[in-house]
């Protein structure tokens, strides 16, 4: 590796050169980060972080987890890609082994990504002879174009207007707002079982159940999309199975590959076997060494018990930050390791700055709240160097500016 890339210089040099190389549609980098292990991270100058956002939900195991390391290599070793004229071993089997985690037999897609697993469903809704969908205010499903068409900030999508039409929004957690707008022309209701992009928005007890209820009476297809709650991050395996349904389709990615890019479209039920030869593709999804890694990923949260961790440090968190009775914290929500910090005043930017120079990587995905979505292995006492610090950090903002 270091014989490929120079690390050399300072975060700043490195900077300069990320802007002048890359397209701008992240805005400037942070940091330059160089080095990962467990839950902490490494900037070009040598400074460590301890990671509570798990490149956005993504890095489930941390960083260079020996498992999925010796996992990926191995597979890379043996056979690193073919293409989809063909089948591998480890494709096979972690189709089979997501499948065994729903109560239910169906099928699976594999894609590269989120977006990408929810334009193959975007598909599947087209194949039962319907176009419209029913999305929800606040919702993110990716920035592809079907994607996009069925996510909500206007800010995303008006730039890139027309859409993929036919998308009715109505308000998230409204179960009476949902029956109100799907009707026997509706497709798909699509839905998050918690919004994280709004600022991790869990809905009302009772609203998945009426989802399904309500698009069983209309045969249209419960589309439940799991990508940043799915592969345990809210202690279930995926969020929606709290509910106790059955969805007729299921979209997951980012814990699932632990930083190797990897997505699925899980079909059950009639919608299984929509999507037939010709009608959808995709070069890399499958690839063997993504799929060894969701496979590793699965087992090591089997094999260690992380779904049980996940519920004790998210828990934990929870109840040492509502305990700091900060009058900058109205409270926190979310499930297992998936939280907002919810705040009294819009200085989420602020904060994830602040935090950011004192060694802790948050995210600010609206300016009332503070997301958290840490890897799995988080222990309490990694959980309470953060909450020792918030104080310090929330008493550092300037209110009068925000």
């Amino acid at each position: 590796m270091t014989e490929l890339v120079t690390v050399e210089g300072s975060g700043a040099a490195l900077a300069e050169r990320y802007s002048n190389a890359l397209m701008n549609t992240f805005g400037p980098p942070k940091r330059v980060l160089v080095r990962g292990e467990g839950a902490y991270l490494w900037d070009a100058d040598g400074r460590k972080y301890l990671d509570l956002l798990g490149g956005l939900a993504v890095n489930s195991l941390g960083h260079a987890h020996p498992f999925i390391v010796s996992a990926v290599t191995s597979q890379l070793a043996t056979l690193g890609h073919v293409s989809n004229f063909f089948a591998s071993a480890p494709q096979i089997a972690l189709a089979e082994k997501l499948l065994s985690l729903f109560d239910v037999p169906g099928k699976v897609f594999f894609t590269n990504s989120g977006t990408e697993a929810n334009e193959a469903a975007f598909k599947i809704t087209r194949k039962t002879g319907r176009t419209k969908i029913v999305s929800t205010v606040g919702a993110f499903h990716g920035r592809t174009m079907g994607a996009l068409a069925i996510t909500w900030k206007p800010a995303y999508r008006e730039a890139f207007a027309p859409l993929p039409g036919d998308v009715t929004f109505v308000p998230y957690g409204d179960a009476a707002a949902l029956a109100a707008a799907v009707d026997d022309q509706t497709a798909a209701v699509v839905l998050e079982p918690i919004q994280g992009e709004n600022g991790v928005v869990v809905p009302p007890d009772g609203y998945l159940e009426a989802a399904r209820q309500i698009t069983t009476d209309h045969g249209a297809l419960l589309w439940i999309d799991e990508i940043q709650t799915g592969v345990g991050r809210t202690g279930d395996w995926f969020a929606f199975q709290a509910a106790g349904i059955t969805p007729d389709i299921v979209t997951v990615a980012k814990g699932l590959g632990a930083g190797i890019p990897i997505g699925a479209c899980l079909g059950f039920g009639a919608a299984a076997d929509l999507l037939q030869p010709g009608n959808h593709g995709t070069t890399f999804g499958g690839n063997p060494v993504a799929a060894i890694a969701g496979l590793a990923v699965l087992t090591v949260i089997e094999r260690d018990g992380l779904l049980a961790n996940v519920n004790a440090v998210g828990n934990h968190l929870v109840s040492s930050i509502e305990a700091l009775d900060h009058p900058l914290i109205a409270g926190v929500r979310g499930r297992g390791l998936l939280l907002a910090i919810q705040l009294t005043a819009p200085v989420s930017d602020q904060v994830a700055a602040l935090a950011l120079d004192a060694g802790f990587v948050v995210n600010n995905p609206i300016p009332g709240a503070i997301r958290l979505a840490p890897p799995y292995i988080l222990s309490k006492a990694d959980a309470d160097s953060f909450v020792a610090a918030l104080p310090g950090l929330l008493d550092a903002c300037d209110l009068e500016g925000s």
